[in-house]
């Protein structure tokens, strides 16, 4: 079991009288860069405190044009984090390949960061979000074979001696020859997140990279997930390992359930209602028609609906509460999923610096040694019922 503390970098200042979306047409005027300031320096702040607090690594990722997350590139955060920590892994969630051109971009900027770092970049790649083919008007039919062929590209220009030519539909490169070279060899540990494309698993199970599972539904889809990406890797003839598998979820952690939930609730119904909007964006053709059925199946549980807290915790969307109550449904949660990955929000919305901080302190102190014993390396995560089902 791998534990990482997952900044999205939000922004929290949003005017209470905007109602509006807060992706693609969200008014830049409503960013105020001193602000801005406070809060990337805060944010490393805390991404570098995981370290000191043991963490195994620590995650950032990629959106453009929104308030939900202010990295439209994250690698120039994974470059001051290389440089600011020793040991943790540092995993860029990811990099949207076909909004780049060259996608020999992401190869040389990755290798950067693995060289800074000393080999601790986890090097994430993404198709995108729907709401990026709206900011830079790229067709979203192409999308997932843009992405498969810059995949193809960079691994192979971190794999084979250059120069090589690389002729493909989308990318044509006379001469490919990056430098530097990542220091993993044959290169870093890919991560790929989905929010249940078929294609997605089909594509990570086959080159046997790890599938992240996106937050924001019902511990129920992310079961369906699991499973078919389980499926999806026993069609390529092996049993994947919990390595492969990752979860993405908000944790909070007081000294009590009662007052967990006083200090949080605010600042997660100001990320569902405010930070949430228009991120379901979905453009014409993003989406084959085989992975839309499939993603029907869990569309109605998406966060964005919750009215109450009640339905919060029925459905797992936030795990909060005291060390006990967070350690109880980690345990169960992660036996239910049988990832090996655990990808904490420990901040979200608006929640201050104090309480972030404290968050992190109390997992760390609290909870992580309890989930290390309960889950040791090499042993089963995935329960025996969770198998069945």
């Amino acid at each position: 079991m791998r534990f990482f503390s997952f900044h999205l970098m939000p922004y929290p200042g949003l005017p209470a009288d905007y109602e509006g979306p807060a992706w693609v047409t969200c008014p830049n005027s409503l960013f105020d860069p001193k602000l801005g300031n406070e809060i990337y320096n805060r944010y490393l702040d805390e991404l570098i405190y995981a370290e000191e607090l043991g963490f195994d690594g620590v995650c950032i990722n990629e959106h453009h044009q929104n308030a939900y997350g202010l990295m439209p590139s994250p690698n120039l955060f994974a470059s001051v984090l290389a440089r600011q920590t020793e040991r943790v892994k540092i995993a860029v969630v990811g990099n949207a390949l076909p909004l780049y051109d060259p996608p020999t971009r992401v190869a040389e900027e990755f290798a950067i960061i693995d060289n800074l770092s000393n080999g601790r970049l986890i090097a994430g790649m993404v198709v995108g979000g729907g709401p990026e083919y709206y900011s830079f008007s790229i067709n979203p039919a192409h999308a997932r074979e843009r992405f498969n062929e810059a995949h193809d590209l960079i691994i192979r220009a971190w794999t084979e001696p250059g120069p090589f030519e690389f002729i493909g539909k989308h990318f044509r490169i006379r001469y490919v020859n990056t430098w530097p070279r990542p220091v993993q060899q044959p290169h870093p540990e890919v991560w790929i997140p989905g929010v249940g494309s078929l294609e997605t698993m089909e594509f990570v199970a086959r080159h046997h990279y790890a599938y992240m599972g996106i937050p924001y539904f019902h511990i129920s889809v992310f079961e369906r997930t699991f499973r078919l990406f389980r499926e999806a890797c026993e069609r390529e003839g092996y049993e994947p390992d919990p390595i492969q598998q990752g979860w993405l979820v908000p944790i909070y952690v007081a000294e009590t359930d009662e007052e967990a939930r006083r200090q949080y609730e605010e600042h997660l119904w100001y990320f569902v209602r405010r930070l949430l909007r228009g991120i379901n964006l979905q453009p014409p053709g993003y989406t084959s028609l085989r992975s839309f059925e499939s993603m029907l199946k869990g569309i109605g549980t998406f966060m964005l609906n919750l009215e109450t807290w009640d339905q919060v915790e029925e459905g797992h969307y936030a795990i909060v509460g005291s060390p006990e109550t967070v350690t109880e449904k980690l345990t169960e949660d992660l036996h239910r999923l049988g990832t090996g990955n655990l990808l904490g929000l420990f901040q979200l919305g608006t929640l201050p610096a104090d309480l972030t901080r404290r968050n992190l302190e109390l997992f760390a102190r609290e909870v992580m040694p309890k989930l290390r014993d309960r889950f040791p390396e090499g042993s089963r995560i995935l329960s025996e019922t969770a198998t069945a089902a």
